[in-house]
């Protein structure tokens, strides 16, 4: 929805303020000069990055429009989803983890949250292997972070690839939006000896060009790579958090203890507070499975 806004707030602002200066519409359709300047700029983005970066470009705009980043509900199940599977193996030991960790869809505490199973896979993937190094392995909490840390700043390399190619793309716009212009000026230049209203229509659509490229530069472009970019910082911040509670699980701390060392890596805009928190846990701790298991 914020997309939305934000798309039709430039282009009304924009043509609004021209339109109220007594311009006219139909003399900013150019579609020769936005040929050039987004196939140009198209062809630019395909020749600078590898197919893998180009389908997460694609496949970042229908994400765009969806709601983006991780609220304060979703922080919520992910701390509560770890406090009850760290309550049940404190109990049990780390063994009765094992069928939760192997088929999370299929695990009575997971089912409790199908937002997040359906929302944030990766978070779910995540947590998931690293509960199932600890349920297997003997790892210490200083290989496991040093691990982890690993995973994240790859995860964050790899998903800020499309934002920087789109911030790419849009540095390169106004360049060719310059070169439509010139374009045009040549076309212009061709015409001279034509009648007046002529030479005026060519000398505008050259205008015309470098308008275009610094507007969908600026107000389109650009505000998309940054809008990518704020998707991928967000899924770190989450990795963070289960992060820092899996390591305080591993250095001994109380299921509850743990899960506020995790809240604590919460940005403060969506870091529930202790209290709430805890209301939380009992609100949904407990669970037990319907059917055995």
């Amino acid at each position: 929805m914020t997309l939305i806004i934000g798309f039709l707030t430039v282009t009304f602002s924009v043509l609004g303020g021209y339109v109220l200066s007594h311009g006219y519409l139909s003399a900013l359709w150019q579609p020769y000069e936005l040929l050039v300047i987004l196939g140009a700029a198209t062809g630019a983005l395909v020749i600078a990055n590898p197919p893998h970066v180009l389908k997460a470009v694609r496949k970042g705009f229908p994400q765009l429009l969806k709601k983006t980043g991780h609220d304060r509900q979703a922080y919520l199940e992910i701390l509560s989803v770890m406090y009850e599977l760290f309550m049940r193996s404190r109990r049990g030991g780390m063994l009765t983890l094992e069928s939760h960790v192997e088929d999370p869809d299929e695990s009575y505490i997971f089912q409790q949250y199908s937002r997040l199973l359906a929302d944030h896979h990766y978070a779910i993937t995540f947590l998931t292997d690293y509960l199932r190094l600890m349920v297997g392995g003997n790892m210490n909490s200083f290989e496991l972070d040093n691990l982890m840390d690993i995973e994240i700043a790859t995860h964050e390399h790899e998903t800020a690839q499309p934002a920087d190619a789109l911030a790419s793309m849009a540095d390169g716009l106004p360049g060719f939006g310059v070169v439509a212009a010139v374009m045009g000026i040549v076309i212009t230049m061709a015409s001279l000896d034509g009648p007046v209203d002529q030479t005026g229509q060519h000398l505008a659509a050259a205008l015309v060009g470098t308008f275009l490229g610094i507007l969908l530069s600026y107000g389109f472009v650009g505000p998309f790579a940054s809008a990518m970019r704020h998707i991928s910082e967000d899924e770190a911040i989450m990795l963070n958090c289960i992060k820092t509670t899996l390591v305080a699980t591993l250095n001994g701390y109380a299921p509850v203890v743990s899960a506020e060392f995790g809240r604590k890596a919460i940005p403060k805009h969506l870091r529930p507070s202790f209290q709430e928190l805890e209301e939380h846990f009992n609100d949904v701790g407990g669970a037990e499975p319907k059917t055995g298991g």
